[in-house]
This record gives C-alpha cells, sequence and structure tokens, in this order.
C-alpha cells in the first residue's frame, strides 16, 4: 500500500496482502523455498512479494487501487509471477488457509532478526504457525477515525470469516471446522476480534500496555482482526482464509471497503459504534470458524 491521505473517504483506495504456500507437485507437502521463491518474484515484483515469517511461504502486496478491475488484474498477476518462480525452483504456489497434507512442524523460520525474536518471544506458537491468510486494506489516514471505523466492523467479523473459510483440512485430516485457521490463529496473545475502543488515545494506552509488558515486541506484531495499520495509513481487516482465486480476494476487500465507508458516514455522524460483548462476539467467530456458511 502507498500513501492514501487526501483521498475523499466515500472513495478510498483498497489492496490485499495474501500469503501462498510452496509445495511440492509430487507429495503435495509444504517445502521450505520461501528464500527462493521471494527472491525469483521479486525480479519482476519488487518490493510487492517478500518472505513470511516461515519459509514454506511468500507474501505478495498489490498497490493501492480504485475498482474491482484494477485490483482483480494486481491480484492475477502477482499470483501469475509467483507461481511461474515456485515452477522454476521445482515448486508450485497454493492458496489454502492451512496445509492439507504432511507434518510441517515445526516449521522452519525465515532467518531474520525479527523472526528469530517472535521464536524466542513465542516458542511452540511460531513451530505451529502454518496458515496463510489475506489481509485487506481501505485507506483511512485520520487514526482518531481509523479506530471507531474498527468498532463498526466488528460485528461484521463473523460473516466475513463464514464467506472467506478455506481451510478445512490439517496435515492429513478433516477438522470438522470450515477455517481450521481462524481456529489456530486464536492461541496468539493479542489474536481475535480487537476491543472496543472510545478513542486513538484509548487504543495508543492499551498498546503502550502491552508492549512494555514483553506481550508485543513491536506494533506490527499486533494481531487483532481488525487494527489500524501500523504502517500504511489504512484500516486493515485480517480475518479472512486467503481464497482460492483471486477474484475472490477482489470480492473479499470490495466488501470490506463497502463496510468501511458505511462506517465512515456513521462516524462522521457521531456514532461511535455498537458496544457488543466481547464474549458473544469470540463465541460468533468460532461458529462461523466452525461451520462457514
Amino acid at each position: 500500500m502507498a500513501d492514501t491521505s487526501g483521498l475523499r473517504p466515500s472513495v478510498p483506495l483498497m489492496g490485499v496482502e495474501e500469503e501462498y504456500f510452496l509445495v511440492d507437485p509430487r507429495t503435495r507437502e509444504v517445502v521450505p523455498y520461501g528464500d527462493e521463491v521471494a527472491a525469483k518474484a521479486a525480479e519482476e515484483l519488487g518490493d510487492l512479494v517478500s518472505r513470511e515469517l516461515g519459509r514454506y511461504q511468500v507474501e505478495t502486496k498489490t498497490p493501492p487501487c480504485g475498482t474491482f478491475g484494477e485490483l482483480h488484474g494486481e491480484l492475477r498477476r502477482l499470483r501469475t509471477v509467483v507461481a511461474a518462480a515456485a515452477e522454476s525452483l521445482g515448486a508450485r504456489a497454493a492458496a489454502v488457509g492451512t496445509v492439507p497434507f504432511g507434518a510441517p512442524v515445526p516449521m522452519p523460520v525465515t532467518d531474520d532478526p525479527r523472526c528469530a525474536k517472535q521464536l524466542r518471544d513465542y516458542r511452540g506458537l511460531v513451530d505451529e504457525h502454518v496458515i496463510c491468510a489475506a489481509h485487506v486494506h481501505v485507506g483511512v489516514p485520520d487514526r482518531d477515525r481509523a479506530v471507531l471505523v474498527g468498532n463498526h466492523l466488528r460485528p461484521w467479523l463473523p460473516h466475513l470469516i463464514a464467506l472467506s473459510a478455506n481451510s478445512p483440512f490439517f496435515c492429513g485430516r478433516d477438522t470438522g471446522y470450515a477455517s481450521w485457521r481462524h481456529t489456530m490463529w486464536q492461541r496468539w496473545p493479542v489474536s481475535g476480534p480487537p476491543p472496543y475502543f472510545s478513542s486513538y488515545d484509548a487504543y495508543e494506552q492499551l498498546l503502550t500496555a502491552l508492549t512494555d509488558s514483553g506481550t508485543l515486541p513491536d506494533r506490527r506484531t499486533l494481531f487483532w482482526d481488525i487494527r489500524p495499520s501500523s504502517r500504511y495509513p489504512t484500516v486493515e481487516v485480517r480475518v479472512a482464509d486467503v481464497p482460492v482465486t483471486a477474484e475472490e480476494s477482489a470480492l473479499l476487500a470490495l466488501l470490506v471497503r463497502a463496510l468501511t465507508v458505511t462506517a465512515l458516514r456513521a462516524v462522521e455522524r457521531g456514532d461511535p459504534g455498537p458496544e457488543l460483548s466481547a464474549e458473544l462476539l469470540r463465541a460468533a467467530c468460532w461458529r462461523a470458524a466452525r461451520d462457514g456458511l
């Protein structure tokens, strides 16, 4: 994502980050080619492709886009280049939320200081962090409004989980869940639905306490399903499994943008958002992850 400040809130730009597994085409098990595939794809994509925490994965990031057609085209382009890079190394790229086959645990961690620190802090959680998500960014440069928009988006999290569920299988077994990725993700501290916040100051106070306590090594490790992005002037919705197709990812982003625009209008009217029960919201997200649509 790039700087989207100055846009009218009725037509913010949007972008998508997607994570993909790298698999052996014969065994269908994941392979630790993340460094090599990211480097190969970067020859064409530059910083729109990167390594992930685990070496089984790569991540792509679209530029900011204004329309469905533009975003869909960018997603297809990124997927095509990553797929070609993987194939050149004897692997395939797979858009799925969890690892369907094999025994990928413990996950080999990318050789990077930040990844090494996460392994030291979170230990066995990193060993089993073999999941792929899609993150949608929508331009909301005003941080106070971004936090209040999150309050309005919270009730829609179960719907987004159900619509995007793409991880029923894990390590050769049917989990009985539509989104096992979402269920695995809940074990991490500061994950799942965010709290209700009365203001950006309240948000900052909680983040400072979580960082000072050692729960968060940095602001980028804040893993709530909705957050003001730590790097871009956007609201980031992080609740979805990576969809099978580029078209589904673009549709997901379009839906999230529509919800965000509706929320912005409510915030401008002075509505800070509904104070839903955190326990009921978490329960609804669990039911959505279990049963999907």
